[in-house]
């Protein structure tokens, strides 16, 4: 794993710290930036899988953010301060501190939508790789609400006791906030504000790829997204939305777009 140069961290708009990583450098491509999914922060989920890895051993210098409520980050526990449009601007403020003309962006689930409101605003975006979403962002603006309901999410965080919760999909978001030490407060906050407001995908001019595991319900029909993407295309690969991150197709298939001619 390569070693990061350092943890820095900066105030965003509404004064909560974001800690963001950076490692490689000396490229003449644009930067890659890599926003994690929700639950997830930098090392789980572009560092463990082997993203970081591949990106720095293709020559690339790279950059991830711990978003707000997440990782190292600052997290408050009032819905008011999360919402991906928060994140976005989050985003946007690296941008500006890294001083990158252009920038290759990659986003997975969560981080994904940040992404896709991101690349829908900022001409800086010049390449974009969204995973873990499909037709939903296209059909509903946001994460599939039909597949697991934002407050049943909320609840599982909040309650006392995991063998109270009887959502299954619920219940694997708890599991895994457990499993990495989340702030759960801070999740069911975030939880309750996400974005599903319609995405403005058709303003998009960065060349897209849509990376969905075969077996991820929240990710279904990634060819819908990718449709409603002016210069979008998808691709499949085995996992469902926990696992997609770590099969061997995964960090190949970021390297080989980013590195690809528009």
């Amino acid at each position: 794993m390569p070693e990061s140069v350092r943890q820095q961290s900066f105030p965003s708009f509404d004064g909560v710290q974001i800690a963001y990583y950076q490692w490689g450098g000396g490229s003449a491509l644009p930067p890659v930036v890599l926003h994690h999914g929700f639950v997830a922060n930098t090392r789980v989920n572009w560092e463990v899988p082997g993203v970081v890895d591949a990106l720095v051993a293709a020559g690339r210098h790279v950059y991830a953010l711990d978003a707000r409520g997440h990782g190292a980050s600052g997290k408050p526990h009032d819905a008011a301060s999360y919402g991906e449009g928060a994140m976005s601007r989050d985003l946007r403020m690296l941008f500006d501190l890294i001083a990158a003309p252009q920038v290759h962006l990659v986003g997975y689930s969560m981080g994904s939508l940040v992404s896709l409101l991101t690349a829908s605003a900022d001409r800086r975006v010049v390449r974009l790789v969204v995973g873990g979403v499909g037709a939903s962002v296209a059909e509903l603006g946001g994460a599939d609400t039909r597949v697991v309901r934002r407050d049943a999410i909320a609840a599982a965080l909040l309650a006392d006791d995991p063998a109270t919760i009887t959502d299954r999909r619920a219940g694997g978001f708890r599991r895994f906030a457990d499993a990495v030490g989340a702030d759960r407060l801070a999740l069911a906050a975030h939880a309750s504000a996400v974005h599903q407001a319609g995405i403005p995908l058709q303003d998009i001019t960065a060349p897209t790829l849509v990376l969905a595991g075969a077996d991820d319900p929240v990710a279904a029909r990634p060819q819908v997204l990718a449709d409603a993407i002016p210069h979008g295309r998808a691709l499949v690969i085995p996992g469902d939305h926990f696992t997609a991150v770590t099969d061997p197709a995964f960090g190949p298939a970021i390297v080989e777009f980013l590195a690809s001619s528009p």
